[in-house]
């Protein structure tokens, strides 16, 4: 190599660093340019210090940012099978930090044959709101399990019992409860403490936010009564849950990117559900700084 480049003198440093070599660090002059001497070598071994540490601080960054990621995947449910409903969910982390964040969504079948789904968004983009993130999932589920009670009264339940033990924290969750109706319907049962609306888009592209009965975000005021709210879901209709990072965009309006959402979701509305998930993260997921979690369902078509 030294030949081709016609080098005259070279010299060849090690990047070491936290007592590991991590390659090297060659200069070489050739033609009519002064050869290297000792004289150079103070200023080469600054040079091999200073990329080192630029080299290793790249790699732990990539290191922790995946730690922080799987972490925060751990902490989110394997769905179940819920026939006749189809259901599918996505989280995507924010690539611009290497912290772990309170975004999660969930789904199981209490005792009594309907569905339950959740989504939820812990204030904070750390360790403590991961941690009280699965708290206050783990918290939900037991109180659903436990209590066969409206949507609202559970998380007035949950709010109460987070407050006594975890205090300080505050979150926004959605909990919704899926039965089957008459004429191949379904009604959907739902309180919001706090969290953007739920999108229900129908097998003909109409779109509408359910928007009512919404409450304060958990931590704010433990005690308040949380309404409930029921819907009917037509056959073959599409149920959004999200957390903000999916319409949020720095400076901008959120109504618009709540319009931009239902946009992309109309035209993606007769799509298999895995396909509507991926489609909406990569039409809208690129504009954003934030963790996202998105969990939807599909009512089965008309029998």
């Amino acid at each position: 190599m030294f030949s081709e480049l016609g080098a005259h003198s070279a010299v060849i440093a090690p990047l070491r660093v936290r007592r590991q070599t991590l390659g090297a660090l060659t200069l070489a002059r050739s033609g009519d340019t002064f050869p290297l001497t000792e004289n150079d070598l103070a200023l080469v071994e600054d040079l091999a210090h200073r990329t080192a540490l630029a080299v290793d601080n790249s790699r732990l960054y990539a290191s922790v940012q995946s730690t922080a990621e799987l972490l925060q995947r751990s902490l989110l449910p394997t769905l179940p099978d819920v026939a006749p409903l189809g259901i599918a969910a996505r989280y995507v982390p924010a690539r611009a930090a290497v912290e772990v964040g309170g975004d999660w969504y969930d789904c199981f079948a209490p005792s009594d044959g309907s569905t339950a789904v959740i989504i939820g968004d812990v204030t904070g983009h750390d360790l403590p709101a991961a941690v009280t993130m699965g708290q206050l999932r783990n918290m939900l589920r037991a109180l659903v399990c436990d209590r066969l009670e409206p949507p609202g009264d559970i998380l007035r339940r949950l709010d109460v019992t987070s407050h006594i033990l975890y205090g300080g924290h505050t979150a926004t969750c959605i909990y919704a409860l899926l039965e089957s109706g008459p004429q191949d319907s379904w009604q959907l049962k739902i309180a919001n403490a706090g969290h953007p609306p739920p999108l229900l888009v129908s097998h003909d592209g109409d779109t509408r936010y359910l928007s009512s009965g919404h409450s304060v975000l958990l931590g704010i005021e433990p005690d308040t009564s949380r309404p409930s709210i029921t819907y009917t879901l037509a056959p073959d209709s599409t149920l959004l849950l999200y957390t903000d990072g999916l319409i949020e965009r720095s400076g901008e309006d959120f109504d618009r990117g709540l319009a931009r959402l239902r946009q992309h979701a109309a035209a993606l509305t007769r799509e298999p559900l895995a396909v509507f998930c991926d489609e909406l993260l990569a039409g809208l997921a690129r504009g954003g700084n934030d963790d996202i979690a998105l969990l939807a369902v599909r009512v089965p078509p008309r029998d």
